[in-house]
This record gives C-alpha cells, structure tokens and sequence, in this order.
C-alpha cells in the first residue's frame, strides 16, 4: 500500500531541487517584466463557482472540468483558466470606474483532460490583463510585454503568431452559417481538418469568393505581407475591419522593436470562445503546443455586470522550461548554496560559523556527520544535489 503512495496521480508531478529552483527563478524574471509595464500582482481562489467557468462564459468544457460540491450544495470548480476569475474580480472591485487597470498573476490551473493526451493536468501560468482599454495601443503593448516576458525568461528562439477573431466571424457571417455550423467549422478549422472543413461547407449559401476564403484560411499564414492576401480574400466588413487593425497593430509592434518575433495566421481560433479580437499564440523549440495563449475579451466582463473591453495573455511555465531545457539552456544559479559538515562535539564551532558566513550574505546549510567515511558519503549527497560541500576544519 505505501508504495502507491509514492506515486502522484496521471497528470500531475512533483518538481524540487534545482529544477524548483530554475522554475522559481524564470517566474520571477517573468513578473520582474510584468510589473515594469506597470502590471500589479492578483490573486484569485484555486476554485471558484462553477458558474463562473460554465458553458456560456466560453472557456473550458464542462467535461474537462474538476468539480466538486461544498456542505451547501453549491457546486465548485478548480480553475482551468485564470481570466474568467480575473474578469470577476474586476468587475466587482473596479465597477465604478472606466479607467484602465492592469493585473498580473501566477498560479497553478487544472484541467481534467484525457489521459491519452500526455498533457499535465496541472500546470503552472502566469499572465497579465490590461482592463478598460479597447485601443490598438493597448493590443500592441500586451504583445511586445508578451514578448518581452519570454525573452526575460530566457527564450530567444520562438515566433508570436497573430490572428483575429473577426476575420473568420465575418467570413462565417457572410456564408450563412447558423451557430451550430461555425462552431463545427471552428473546431475543424482549429483541428487544421482542412478536408472536413471543404466537406462542410458543401451545400452553404456563400458566394465563391467567400467560400474560396473560407477554404484557402490555411493558407493565410506568415509575414505581414499575408495580409495583403487577407485582405483580398475578404468580402465583408467585418473581416476587411478585422485585418485594418492588424495591420495597425503591427505598425505599433515596429514601433515596440518586436517585428522580428511576430508572424500572422488569419485561420487561428481558440478553444475560448470569449475572445473577440486579436488573438495570438506564440511556439519554440522542444514543444509541441503553444507556450503562450492571449487575445482580446470585449464580452467576458459584461458576463459578470461591468460592460468592458479587455486583452490579456498567460504563459505555460512548464511548457516554456521544457522549452528551456531542449534547448539546453540552464540557468546558472546567482549564489551557489553551500553545506557545512560537521561533527556533534563541532556544534558551537559550527553554528559560529554559519551565523557569520550567513550574516555576509551567504546561503549556507548544516549537516551532521559521524565519522570520516560518513563525511565521504554526504559530501557525494550534497554534491549530487548541486551544493557545495564545506568542511569545518
């Protein structure tokens, strides 16, 4: 019995040691980044409502949910997803003023997903929300912060890709489809099922250019220039209003100096539904998904009673320091971490010493030995665990 014990469910890890120690340290360059931007930290509960998360807000299916029920009978969620809890707080401690405000947090998020994905099923994420500002400033800020971030953290190889909500809204719009359809086609779309997506729309009241942009979304990815080609395939309003604002966006990036991380995919969506506008995602080395997800909420916070725009993005800590580790980049640390050996008849000499060595700044640990062949055997510990050995002569 005590052996399954040892053992952590599917899904989750436990993490210590140097690899705790690289993660603490790359979550506080990130929040070092944030906060320069003027960012100030929040923090939310570890389960909410389930309301709060429910099919109507947009965010996590039900399905994939943990939920559990209070002694009254309300029932509760672990987060899956930090914004819906964020837009609840703005919404009820800023509702008597349209001044923009800035968040930042860092948590763990959890997420029942199918065992056969090999994803974590709890991950850490930090992540930043600016509340109240609809400008394209405001997108412009939160993608260069965005950037800055993962480069603070020590990522230097990865593309920020850029899409927006409204120009598939609008080619959706102008096919006809109901909302069943374009959810359908969303998921295609997002599943890059490119064949099923052309299946779909077989029998839809759309003119051919529309189709023919519908069917040609896997297409518009790249370098600003696609979105001359966005903007061609384009055949109502809301999509050519959909790629002005990217195209002002990007001005503002340039101006930022961030133009060599960005690219642009026109066919992105998002398992979110509440994202409005600009939505993006950026991808490196050594992972196969996504390490950051963002994009703009105008709707979500009208859910909780504050009609307010919003943009926001989260980083996957776990995914980026596997990103970290493929590339082979490791952190040194700032002060290595020493452990004083010594002996029990040593003990005043000993806690002398360390007060000494820790008033001057240093980090410094004690370990009892017995003899000389125990000394041995925790030097070789104490090594193992990338500390220094110190012996007390």
């Amino acid at each position: 019995m005590y052996k399954q014990l040892l053992h952590t469910p599917v899904g989750v890890r436990d993490i210590y040691g140097s690899e705790f120690d690289a993660k603490r340290r790359c979550e506080q360059a990130i929040q070092e980044t944030m906060h320069s931007y003027g960012f100030q930290d929040i923090q939310t509960p570890t389960f909410e409502f389930f309301d709060v998360f429910g099919k109507e807000i947009g965010t996590t299916p039900s399905n994939e949910l943990y939920k559990f029920f209070d002694k009254e009978g309300n029932t509760l969620v672990l987060r899956p997803d930090f914004t819906p809890s964020i837009a609840r707080c703005a919404a009820k401690y800023y509702s008597d003023t349209d001044r923009p405000v800035r968040f930042c947090y860092h948590g763990n998020t959890f997420t029942n997903s199918s065992d056969l994905r090999g994803k974590l099923k709890e991950v850490t994420q930090m992540g930043a929300e600016l509340i109240g500002d609809n400008s394209i400033a405001a997108d412009a800020e939160m993608i260069a912060l965005c950037v800055r971030s993962l480069l603070s953290a020590g990522i230097t190889e990865f593309q920020l890709s850029i899409g927006e909500a409204g120009y598939i809204k609008g080619l959706c719009a102008e096919a006809g489809m109901d909302e069943d359809t374009e959810v359908r086609w969303r998921e295609l779309v997002a599943n890059k099922n490119f064949f099923g997506a052309q299946e779909l729309l077989t029998g839809a009241d759309s003119g051919d250019r529309c189709r023919e942009a519908l069917l040609h979304l896997g297409d518009l990815a790249g370098g600003a220039d696609v979105l001359r080609t966005a903007r061609g395939y384009a055949c109502n309003q809301i999509s050519m209003r959909a790629v002005d604002r990217l195209e002002a966006v990007y001005r503002v990036l340039c101006m930022y100096g961030v133009e060599k991380y960005i690219s642009f995919d026109l066919g992105m969506v998002s398992k979110y539904h509440y994202y409005t506008g600009i939505i993006f995602r950026a991808y490196t080395y050594g992972v196969g998904d996504a390490i950051v997800r963002g994009g703009r909420y105008d709707k979500l916070l009208e859910r909780f009673g504050k009609p307010a725009p919003a943009i926001g993005f989260m980083i996957v800590v776990d995914d980026l320091m596997t990103a970290k580790k493929a590339s082979g980049k490791n952190d040194a640390v700032k002060q290595p971490v020493k452990m004083l050996l010594y002996r029990e008849q040593q003990l005043p000499e000993a806690i002398a010493y360390v007060n000494r060595a820790r008033g001057a700044g240093e980090a410094l640990g004690m370990m009892p030995v017995t003899d000389d062949a125990d000394c041995l055997n925790a030097e070789a510990f104490v090594k193992a665990q990338n500390m220094i050995p110190v012996m007390l002569s």
